[in-house]
């Protein structure tokens, strides 16, 4: 069975977060969600979106890597949403986690605001194609410091487009295109024909 971790910090899209957790789990992927705190703060489970929906996580980040150790799963997923990604981006543990899934070739998934806001900051836009929310594109100055230029260097911004997969790196565009992106992360994870079932099913 695949296995896919998903950061939960506050102020986190709740479409772009629950639509990804609700396709895979109709896939059969095992999905953990995993509670990450605002910066600054203590860890809690129940978390808080950008509009005031709370959603409990399944579990502590801290805690799913204590228990896990080195183990990685098959993907992981950075809903955006700000200050979500904010949060997510100034987490040492998710960010150290997340450079490692993609230097072991594990999926890197991150939508809307995330692939600036978190994947940019570590390196793993560099050479990739990728999409994101309109507009962030012109931030990674503030996210990534005055050195954004070589650790995106040779990245490729794709307009107007749902989503861009890349290699093990995949990106969305906002709330609107979540169901496409979850759809890809199926396929990604499970094949193709799985994710027409799953599109079938939810009539997207």
């Amino acid at each position: 069975m695949k296995k896919v971790i998903v950061f939960l910090a506050p102020g986190f899209e709740e479409t772009e977060a629950v639509t990804p957790v609700d396709y895979l789990r109709r896939a059969g992927v095992e999905v953990v969600t995993a509670a990450l705190p605002a910066h600054g703060e203590s860890a809690g489970k129940r978390i808080f979106g950008s509009h005031k929906v709370e959603i409990s996580a399944d579990v502590l980040f801290s805690d799913w890597l204590a228990k896990n150790g080195e183990a990685l799963p098959d993907a992981v997923f950075i809903p955006g949403g700000m200050p979500g990604a904010a949060n997510v981006g100034l987490d040492a543990g998710a960010c150290d986690f997340i450079r490692r899934m993609f230097m072991k070739e594990k999926l890197v998934a991150a939508i809307c605001a995330a692939p600036v806001v978190v994947l940019a900051k570590l390196g793993v836009l560099s050479g990739k194609r990728f999409t994101c929310y309109p507009g962030m594109e012109t931030q990674l100055s503030e996210y990534c410091g005055s050195s954004y230029p070589e650790i995106t260097a040779g990245s490729v911004l794709v307009k107007n487009v749902p989503f861009v997969r890349d290699g093990n790196v995949l990106t969305g565009r906002g709330p609107g295109t979540a169901g496409y992106f979850a759809v890809e992360m199926v396929s990604a994870l499970c094949g193709s024909d799985k994710a027409k079932e799953i599109e079938r099913a939810v009539l997207l």
